[in-house]
């Protein structure tokens, strides 16, 4: 069978020891039965190591930060579009989502696809927003509520026992003991990712984790649980093995049945000794362990280009267990020509 030709743009290129997805999501694609991929690169930063694996990203622009706004973004992905000609953007970090969601009519009319959730999917499942949730979708969730300054500290103890969990609204959670950790997190946070910061009731137990694809209808295209084998000081998964847990996959249909999920999702569950699962967060895209999933079964990167192009996707009907992801790390060597020609022209 010929493989039809498309351009992908992928974001997420930072493949560091806070991996962006955007490299896993891009061998997904490369490994695609169906597509012939050319993959443009989307960097905020001239470091990002994806920008120089020439034999995974063809060629890379730099595109302005989200906190830029959405129109100095679109300009940047026209001109982008009017050199590559893009078929689908699959953006990877949850800062950068509200702006592609909001130019997705216009990303349209100029012929480049994207398969992302509504505003209302993204907005009611924020970390600020879970305890409402659980209580829409009869989800059990851990009890948390938002706080505005470091005023509100010292005051937590009426709702919430140590240790609890201090969380921003984007990324970065830490455990905290006492009221000065507290304090520390929240300042550290704060200033990455602003307000409001999440306080969370401490679930006693195993956190487990799902990626999942759903089509927008209420059906679940693909669903894959995953236990965390090693964990590097930010949390990040460096290590992990797909489980046979039809809890976890009946939640994740559940959850997606209800909300009628558009796009790629990772569910953060804790799994307590008792085998209760309580939903601690919602991430709105395909996270960084999604290679995994690719190699148990499912290549959800390249069902989702399907989703994106209106094709017709089967669901996947099944995943191999007790298959293992292990993250490395290697130098690359680059030549300074490259790091200068993307810092001066805003590609390579």
């Amino acid at each position: 069978m010929k493989k039809k030709k498309i351009t992908v743009a992928v974001s997420g290129l930072n493949n560091t020891d806070n991996p962006g997805p955007g490299i896993p999501v891009i061998r997904g694609i490369r490994e695609s039965k169906e597509f012939d991929v050319r993959i443009i690169g989307l960097a905020y930063e001239n470091l990002e190591p994806g920008i120089y694996l020439h034999d995974i990203v063809d060629k890379t622009y730099q595109i302005p930060y989200p906190s830029a706004g959405t129109d100095p973004l679109i300009q940047r992905i026209e001109y982008i579009h009017s050199v590559e000609k893009i078929d689908v953007i699959i953006p990877n970090f949850d800062a950068e989502l509200y702006s592609f969601m909001r130019s997705s009519d216009v990303l349209k009319e100029m012929k480049i696809h994207t398969f992302l959730p509504t505003m209302e999917q993204f907005e009611e499942r924020h970390k600020s927003n879970l305890p409402a949730f659980g209580k829409k979708y009869g989800i059990t969730v851990p009890f948390s509520r938002p706080i505005f300054g470091e005023n509100e500290i010292f005051g937590l103890t009426a709702d919430f026992t140590y240790p609890l969990l201090v969380k921003g609204k984007y990324y970065d959670a830490y455990v905290a003991y006492n009221p000065e950790q507290v304090r520390m997190y929240f300042n550290k946070i704060a200033s990455k990712w602003g307000l409001p910061i999440i306080i969370q009731e401490f679930i006693h137990g195993t956190e487990v984790n799902v990626i999942a694809l759903g089509d927008g209808k209420g059906n679940t295209i693909g669903a894959v649980p995953m236990r965390k084998q090693y964990i590097t000081d930010k949390g990040k998964a460096w290590g992990g093995i797909t489980l046979d847990d039809e809890n976890m996959l009946e939640l994740t249909r559940k959850i997606i049945g209800q909300t009628k999920w558009r796009g790629g999702m990772e569910f953060e569950l804790i799994k307590t000794i008792s085998n209760d699962l309580f939903l601690i967060e919602i991430n709105p895209r395909i996270p960084a362990w999604v290679y995994l999933a690719v190699g148990a079964g499912q290549n959800l990167p390249e069902a989702l280009i399907k989703l994106a192009l209106g094709m017709e996707v089967k669901p996947y009907e099944s995943y191999q267990v007790g298959k293992l992801f292990i993250r490395f790390s290697m130098d690359m060597i680059v030549e300074l020509e490259e790091f200068e020609k993307l810092s001066t022209f805003g590609e390579l």
